[in-house]
């Protein structure tokens, strides 16, 4: 007979407080590229939620892609390889591309969409995370704006996941897991 995983969850940031700081987000990225076009890029599917709320507050020159990249799977670490699932549908070049990431952690990830996109020469190439995890740094890739620095824990909520469970809470948790 197996036991079956108990999961509790520890909320981190609140609703209100992710809402707030989104607009702020919003507010710098504005002023950055005071009224020309934007192409927003989220890195699915985690940055759905953060993608569209900070669209709605950046105005109407905003176009939006995805792309599709995995390294977890359905574990809680990084498998160490990118793999591209879904590739963007909008020629990059000569535009002002914000990659919209849910969470850095390693960056391996983040670098290699970095490699990726700017040999397609964009305008500008920019990134915004929700989430950085700057304790479980293994690759140095600039992120232009952080909407929070969190511990090196696995968190859920908001778009991020846990086997695919969990992305459509509104705040952001820890997940704990015992047996």
């Amino acid at each position: 007979m197996s036991l079956a995983t108990v999961e509790t969850l520890e909320v981190m940031i609140g609703q209100p407080e992710l809402q707030a700081r989104i607009e702020a987000l919003a507010h710098e990225i504005h002023d950055q590229y005071a009224g020309e076009e934007l192409l927003l890029v989220g890195v699915l599917k985690g940055s759905f939620l953060f993608l569209a709320d900070l669209c709605r507050h950046l105005g109407p020159n905003v176009t939006v892609d995805f792309v599709q990249v995995s390294s977890y799977g359905d574990r809680k670490e990084s498998s160490g390889v990118v793999q591209i699932r879904k590739d963007l549908d909008i020629n990059i070049e000569d535009r002002h591309v914000l990659l919209v990431e849910d969470i850095v952690d390693t960056g391996l990830t983040l670098q290699h969409l970095r490699e990726l996109l700017a040999v397609r020469r964009p305008k500008s190439l920019r990134v915004v995370s929700l989430l950085s995890k700057p304790d479980a740094r293994l690759h140095h890739t600039q992120i232009e704006w952080v909407g929070f620095e969190i511990e090196n824990e696995f968190v859920v909520g908001y778009g991020l996941d846990y086997a695919e469970r969990y992305r459509n809470l509104p705040f952001i948790a820890k997940l704990h897991q015992a047996e």
